[in-house]
């Protein structure tokens, strides 16, 4: 590439000059190439371990004035045909020029002028946000790319200088951290590491440090463990590692690809070394450690954070901490953990004004909301440029009212304001016999939409008074008190001040009164209720009446949702849980339902409304149980693995117990899943679900911790798993509320505590105050880091089974091992990943779709499948082999999406390589017929199209009976599915049965075929054998073939001719018996004497016979070494393409005077012959001549050079090793790629 010419001292030290002439030096570095001895070597390690951007290219341009001893860098180039190009550009067009000149400093300024205004000319073409970049990280990103073989859509995120541990020798070199790959170059000494990981393929990362190895990071894949150490900023390096491992497992998750954040403000210079990327991922870390500390929206977005100091009311301090702002919320956390928290959101703001400073105060600001509280942050360093944001994002914000019915709320103890939230409602019971609006089944307007207007424990608890309760009402009460003293104290609603005493009060239970109100705020479920009003209501609406999946497996469960409680034995609850759960699932369909989720509702219904509850839910799947939910459970299955992780350190006895009998993973799933709500009963497991809206999953954790720890001597005796449950199970049973005022509901798990006596009662606040004094070490982003080691190993052992599952579905008869076929699903998934690395144009119907079954997941279209084939086919063709893939690929794509699973790739590729020489003819010789032989490419195929829409037979799935009517219907079923909701099952299930009943098409049900179609067939043969080391021998055998087939055509023509019409209108109509039987005795003995059998030719067809005796002869003469034959021609690599098209007109040239066949654009292209030559070849070609798929077979093993040729054994897993390795630079448009192939 040109460079902007910099000044060189020495122009000879590590450098061979190699041209030169009186104004320009080409120069290569030492140690690059060949020779170059020890200095060669001394210098290639230098370059990688001492250049601080990359290594060093390995050839330069260099401009120098006779008189002068400086040189000027203009260009470097990293093979010897990039420098050669940009040496002859420079003779070409500067030399006669700069010979003009006199004075050499105005040669010099010449051309200085002339290569800056290249460079500015090519980057004027570039993309605008590449200027984003600084210069030294885009020659990075080049380098890298180049290095790599990396395309121009794979970006570089930043680069790091380290070691790589090979055995126990420490490589010095450079890694490259890009959005897919960790890539690793060293050069020592003459010896070349270059690594390349796709981050979906990592298992394993870790930051470690032993004896062996000091401060490193380890990164494992499934057949390899590598470690890299000697990093400047080892915390850097792995904090990003850890984040572009984590997108490539959402990308396995749910298919996500990364998408750059456009909406990040850019900086005003570019950073001296970060990349736009980089800075895009910092700013996506900070925005989740944001939202996570706040419980904000998953669309709020940090703007900055500043140091500051809090005003407390409550206790008179001023709280140190940091300041955060965003579009929506300011909030603070003090520097101390539970000193206070607060969240202010923006629509309550109603006045942000600069206070008087003073010493004691430094630069004050005040923030006073509609609920009459007022803020005092102090030692603000940039307040003014602080107040002007909070002012601009206070512009935006609408002025909303709030959401949902407000109405008949009674005054609270300190006035609530407008967002506050009201007391308890004296709310008149509604009507709860079947005939009521409230109850009626979902068939109604949205004028009467029914809704659970309070939770339903309120409608179903008899209302007596606290005084009748005795010592629990009194309990009751008492936490109201206190409740409202710390309203009065802290503030109430969104902008209460949150503290260890809040923490403290969680604790000792929330009254059942504040549960509903209190669970919103904590959670945030409540911001996004306020700032959606009416969107809850909105999709009821929609959701009725819409039947999928979701809605099935709702109906199903919602009758098992706590039948124990009599909220759930009426229509009023179960009504109620209906549109709650079939609203959310219409709003995530990639979620849609999942059971446990009733359970979980249903308590949520029984606290609050059904808006309410509805909110509660979205905030539980989306944010504070991520994936819990989805068709995999896969976050659940990453917190049982935190929890075992716990085990292991908190309690190394029981763990190593645990892991013998097998039970963590039998039990805690459902722990987790329900949060307790399952196990225990209902009033001790909703003081769990208090305390985890307050502080997350690091509650059920602990409690879970807790429960073993309790039960660890029993645990310890026990002998196998049943045992170990029964145990857990009667403990948690006997988990009791004794402050809880409903009378306790009998509880499901019951029945484990007959036979022996109960086991002691166990005080559900004495279990939380244990879990918190052993276990509270448990920190939030400890969790986080742990989560993130938990998700590679879960995300990548469902993968391993998702390969294994799809492995077993493919039929025995396919001829690959299991071995092979894993291999094939690697290569395969790889190249559906890639198509979303870099394929940002492709179809979204390539995006894969967790729900459906695994085989379905991953899919490849004809583009993809043309590089595959291409790379692991036994049937190279040279330029042809694209032809031959499309026509493959529409063999294979029988329900014609344009796109192919596994199962049906496999069996194309299974066509090629197994099976005897007829299964392998078979399968080429259905490449020339419809569908994979499109009208384009071949015109009269009457009698095969009407063959293959009748029982469209093909390599895929061996004729399926009764295809036509009810396929067409699959399809248009599956269409409807994949627009609105989880696919059903049972289409799949359907097809398969179908796939069984499908009969073994035999020889005889393949159709006929015409000439063109014959003629692409010989065409294809000749590309094929075109690379073989037997290929004179095979030209000449098929010029043999092919002679004798062309002979044969003629008199089964000639045969058909005298026979009667009704017969071959039969033989149309795809009565193939009739035309088998009216056709047969041409073929009785075709290969023993066929020059007698087509002799003399008829008479209208002298000039077509004579061709054919011509062509014959040539072929026969042609034993090698005369001047027609092939291999004299084709001795020359350059030559090859074309000259197969020639030898195949030795043999149809004259009798069919297709001279097109010889024309580029026909075969080298890889397209189908364009209209106009279609047109006229029809003109020309002999529509009545046909051949049958028995003649060529017998034809064929006349010649045992071609019967050799299709018998021989080609091992799939050297393909395989060789496709892994050019993988990457399919895409890539380097030196010795077609830049077209971008993609």
């Amino acid at each position: 590439m040109w460079l902007g010419p910099e000044e060189v001292l020495v122009a000879n030290a590590l450098w061979v000059t190699e041209r030169a002439n009186p104004f320009f030096v080409l120069q290569r570095r030492r140690g690059h190439g060949k020779g170059g001895g020890l200095t060669g070597l001394l210098v290639g390690t230098l370059d990688v371990v001492l250049d601080s951007s990359a290594r060093v290219a390995p050839y330069r341009i260099l401009h120098q004035t006779q008189d002068s001893q400086v040189y000027w860098t203009v260009a470097c180039g990293s093979s010897r045909k990039e420098i050669t190009k940009h040496w002859e550009w420079l003779e070409n067009n500067l030399l006669q020029t700069l010979s003009i000149f006199d004075s050499e400093e105005d040669i010099t300024t010449f051309v200085k002028g002339k290569i800056h205004g290249i460079i500015a000319e090519e980057n004027k073409n570039l993309q605008p946000q590449g200027d984003e970049d600084p210069g030294k990280f885009k020659e990075a990103e080049l380098k890298m790319r180049k290095q790599f073989g990396m395309p121009e859509g794979e970006k570089l995120v930043n680069y790091y200088s380290c070691s790589f541990w090979k055995g126990r020798v420490p490589r010095q070199g450079w890694l490259y951290l890009t959005v897919n790959h960790l890539c690793f170059y060293s050069f020592l000494l003459g010896k070349e590491v270059s690594l390349v990981v796709q981050w979906v393929d990592v298992t394993r990362l870790e930051k470690n440090a032993t004896l062996l190895f000091p401060e490193s990071i380890r990164v494992d894949t499934r057949d390899q463990e590598l470690f890299f150490s000697m990093f400047l900023n080892i915390g850097e390096t792995f904090k990003l590692m850890e984040q572009l491992a984590n997108l490539a497992m959402r990308q396995l998750l749910d298919s996500e690809g990364f998408l750059e954040d456009k909406a990040l403000p850019r900086p005003i210079r570019p950073h001296k070394n970060i990349s736009a990327l980089k800075r895009d991922l910092d700013a996506r870390a900070k925005n989740e450690c944001y939202r996570a500390t706040f419980r904000l929206p998953k669309d709020e977005r940090l703007d900055g954070h500043t140091g500051c100091t809090l005003w407390t009311p409550f206790n008179k301090l001023h709280i140190p901490g940091q300041m955060f702002i965003s579009n929506n919320y300011i909030c603070f956390a003090s520097k101390e953990e539970d000193a206070c928290r607060l969240i202010i959101p923006l629509r309550e703001v109603t006045i942000v004004e600069k206070a008087d400073s003073s010493s004691v105060l430094p630069s004050p600001l005040s923030i006073s909301t509609k609920s009459k509280m007022t803020f005092l942050f102090a030692n603000l360093k940039d307040r003014d440029f602080l107040v002007q944001r909070i002012s601009d994002f206070l512009q935006k914000t609408p002025s909303k009212q709030l959401g949902g019915n407000t109405g008949g709320a009674k005054a609270s103890i300190a006035d609530p304001g407008p967002e506050s939230f009201p007391a308890p409602r004296e709310a008149p019971e509604p009507p709860t016999n079947p005939s009521s609006p409230l109850s009626s089944p979902p068939s109604f307007n949205t004028q009467e939409v029914p809704t659970a207007s309070q939770g339903l424990l309120k409608v179903f608890q008899k209302n007596s008074p606290m005084e009748d309760l005795g010592a629990k009402g009194a309990k009751e009460k008492m936490k109201e008190e206190s409740w409202s003293i710390h309203f009065f104290e802290y503030g109430r609603g969104m902008c209460m001040y949150r503290t260890a005493k809040t923490r403290e009060l969680v604790l000792k239970g929330i009254p059942e009164s504040l549960r509903g109100e209190l669970w919103l705020l904590f959670s945030g479920a409540w911001n996004e209720m306020v700032t959606h009003p009416g969107y809850y209501a909105e999709l009821v609406e929609k959701s009725m009446g819409k039947y999928s999946l979701a809605t099935e497996e709702i109906e199903r469960d919602l009758h098992r949702s706590m039948p124990e409680h009599p909220a759930f034995q009426n229509e009023l609850g179960i009504a109620a849980l209906r549109r709650v759960l079939t609203a959310y699932a219409f709003r995530n369909p990639t979620i849609g339902y999942c059971q446990a989720m009733n359970i979980v509702t249903s308590v949520l219904l029984l606290y609050g409304s059904e808006e309410e509850a509805f909110w509660l839910l979205v905030a539980l799947c989306e944010r504070m149980l991520p994936d819990y939910y989805n068709t995999r459970v896969v976050g659940a299955l990453v917190d049982q693995g935190i929890f075992e992780e716990l085990t292991r350190d908190i309690l190394p006895r029981l763990s190593e117990k645990m892991q013998e009998l097998g039970v963590i993973s039998s039990i805690s799933l459902s722990w987790f899943l329900t949060l307790f709500l399952s196990v225990m009963p209902f009033e001790s497991a909703v003081v769990i679900v208090d305390c985890f809206f307050y502080e997350g999953i690091k509650v059920i954790l602990q409690v879970a911790l807790a429960v073993l720890d309790a039960n660890m001597d029993q645990l310890l005796d026990c002998s196998d798993e049943g045992e170990a449950m029964t145990v857990l199970g009667r403990y948690l049973d006997n988990v009791v509320n004794r402050q809880s005022l409903s009378p306790p509901i009998p509880h499901l798990h019951a029945l484990l505590t007959s036979g022996d006596d109960p086991p002691a009662e166990v005080d559900i606040f004495d279990l939380l105050k244990v879990s918190y004094e052993k276990f509270s070490s448990l920190r939030a982003d400890d969790i986080e880091q742990m989560r993130f080691k938990q998700r590679l190993k879960v995300i990548q052992s469902l993968e391993d089974t998702a390969k294994r599952s799809v492995v077993r579905a493919i039929p025995g008869d396919i001829g690959f091992s299991i071995e092979e076929l894993e291999d094939l699903y690697m290569v395969f998934k790889a190249k559906h990943l890639a198509s979303q690395y870099w394929g940002g144009s492709r179809s979204a119907a390539i995006h894969r779709d967790p729900s459906l079954p695994y085989l379905e997941q991953y899919r490849i279209d004809a583009s993809q499948f043309r590089e595959l084939f291409a790379s692991l086919t036994p049937w190279a063709c040279g330029s042809h082999t694209p032809v031959l893939a499309g026509r493959m690929f529409r063999l294979l794509d029988q329900n014609k999406d344009s796109l192919i699973n596994f199962k049906e790739f496999v069996t194309g590729m299974s066509g090629m390589y197994h099976g005897d020489l007829t299964e392998k003819l078979k399968a080429l010789y259905k490449l020339h017929l419809p569908p994979a032989l499109i009208p384009e490419e071949a015109e009269s195929a009457l009698e095969a199209t009407h063959y293959f829409t009748e029982d469209s037979s093909s390599e895929a799935a061996p004729a399926q009976e009764q295809q036509g009517g009810s396929g067409n219907e699959d399809a248009q079923e599956r269409r409807e599915e994949k627009g609105t909701s989880p696919p059903d099952y049972r289409h799949y299930l359907r097809l398969w049965a179908k796939e069984k009943e499908a009969q073994k098409e035999t020889i005889k049900d393949l159709p006929k075929m015409n000439q063109e179609q014959f003629i692409e067939l010989c065409k294809t043969l000749y590309n094929m054998f075109s690379e073989d080391p037997m290929e004179q021998d095979l030209y000449h055998a098929i010029a043999t073939v092919a002679s004798l087939l062309l002979r044969i055509g003629e008199v089964g023509k000639k045969f058909s001719a005298r026979t009667a019409k009704k017969p071959r209108d039969g033989a149309h109509s795809g009565d193939h018996n009739s035309a088998t039987e009216e056709e047969e005795p041409p073929i009785a003995k075709p290969h023993q004497d066929p020059t007698r059998e087509c002799h003399p030719p008829a008479a209208g067809d002298t000039h077509l016979g004579k061709a054919l005796h011509d062509s014959h002869v040539v072929a026969e003469g042609g034993s090698g070494e005369g001047q027609g034959s092939p291999s004299l021609l084709l001795s020359d690599d350059e030559t090859k393409d074309d000259m197969s098209m020639s030898s195949y007109s030795v043999v149809s040239t004259g009798s069919l005077q297709c001279e097109d066949l010889t024309d580029d654009t026909v075969l080298v292209g890889g397209e189908a012959c364009s209209p106009t030559a279609t047109s006229r070849i029809g003109g020309t070609v002999d529509t009545d001549w046909c051949i049958s798929f028995e003649q060529i077979l017998a034809s064929i093993l006349t010649e045992s050079v071609l019967v050799n040729f299709f018998e021989k054994r080609v091992d799939i897993r050297l393909k395989i090793k060789d496709q892994k390795k050019v993988e990457r630079q399919f895409s890539t448009s380097s030196d010795h790629e077609p830049p077209g192939v971008s993609g």
